[in-house]
């Protein structure tokens, strides 16, 4: 930021303003959605605080963008999600053979979204417990959304941003204490099953030949290497249903019973992770239909968990068609 540059943007020039807040648009749709939960909700809150950061430009003390940016951000998403009740809760049953969450412990929250692509451009700061992969995964946002509002925004200023005490009390408009205070307790209550660990590094050999080995034998309806592919403990989730499975054989038998046809299997990416878009054929016409993303989550050489998006309206974000022509 230069100081010409910022007279500029508080003297009312837009394209001054664009140029002070582009090199941060990324991180803080990212802060957002870790916050939310959903791509969509942080879009929709980021641009509201844009909004306000432009209509308050000319109060900026001109000490530190960044930290200014992320307590409008912040406080946009507390905002939110102190009047998050007008989402309405999705109506639904859990499908025979899956297990009940309620009776079953906490699921993935109904609003949850992938986040498209890697993380590679969004860097912790010095004092942040996570690393920009750990950071973003699946599993991780998953597990925030269960923190109640306060103690989410201090732990992911803290732990995954690296702000200093300091800088996250006067984001969050607060003292010292009850930071410290609200992050003991978001860290006590983060799931610590959901702590990703032993994971392939992205893009390696070793993660390719793992889902490889999936879509080999998932095409092939392969019921026993799917098996054997999935940890003792692997879930299967499909955000928004509240229905879940657990353990290698109900949800290869899942995978296998409910797509006895053939299908077509792209690789993508979301969250920093392996993700794959299926395909279904037509009966009627010559081409494939979009029918979901599933992302994959993996520990060692296994899958740990599957989680599927059945969102269509998620393919224009991975840049993926709803459709594409059967050769």
């Amino acid at each position: 930021m230069t100081e010409a540059t910022l007279t500029l943007a508080q003297a009312g020039d837009g394209e001054a303003f664009r140029e002070l807040i582009d090199p941060h648009r990324r991180e803080l749709q990212a802060h957002c959605y870790r916050i939310l939960g959903s791509v969509q909700d942080a879009e929709d809150v980021l641009q509201e605080a844009l909004l306000a950061a432009w209509r308050s430009i000319g109060r900026f003390d001109g000490r530190s963008l960044r930290a200014w940016l992320y307590r409008i951000a912040t406080n946009r998403c507390l905002n939110y999600l102190r009047g998050e009740s007008r989402r309405p809760q999705p109506a639904g049953l859990p499908e025979p053979g899956a297990v009940w969450p309620a009776q079953g412990g906490a699921s993935d929250p109904w609003w949850l979204e992938p986040y498209p692509g890697d993380p590679d451009d969004l860097i912790p700061g010095p004092e942040a417990r996570y690393d920009a992969r750990e950071s973003i995964a699946l599993s991780f946002v998953a597990g925030l959304q269960h923190l109640p509002p306060q103690q989410r925004a201090a732990l992911v200023l803290r732990d995954v941003l690296g702000f200093r005490a300091a800088e996250t009390a006067d984001i969050l408009s607060t003292t010292q204490a009850a930071v410290n205070s609200a992050l003991i307790r978001a860290r006590a209550g983060l799931p610590p099953d959901r702590q990703p660990h032993d994971v392939p590094v992205p893009k390696s050999p070793a993660e390719a030949a793992v889902v490889d080995r999936f879509v080999s034998a998932f095409q092939r309806f392969d019921l026993e290497e799917l098996v054997a592919l999935l940890t003792d403990d692997a879930r299967l989730t499909m955000p928004p249903q509240p229905a879940e499975y657990r353990g290698p054989g109900p949800i290869a038998r899942f995978l296998t019973s409910h797509q006895r046809q053939e299908l077509k299997v792209l690789p993508a990416r979301a969250n920093g992770q392996p993700a794959l878009m299926l395909y279904l054929p037509d009966p009627n016409t010559p081409i494939w239909r979009a029918n979901g993303l599933t992302v994959l989550t993996l520990r060692g050489g296994q899958i740990h968990a599957l989680t599927r998006f059945g969102d269509l309206s998620l393919l224009a974000r991975f840049g993926y068609p709803r459709t594409l022509p059967h050769h």
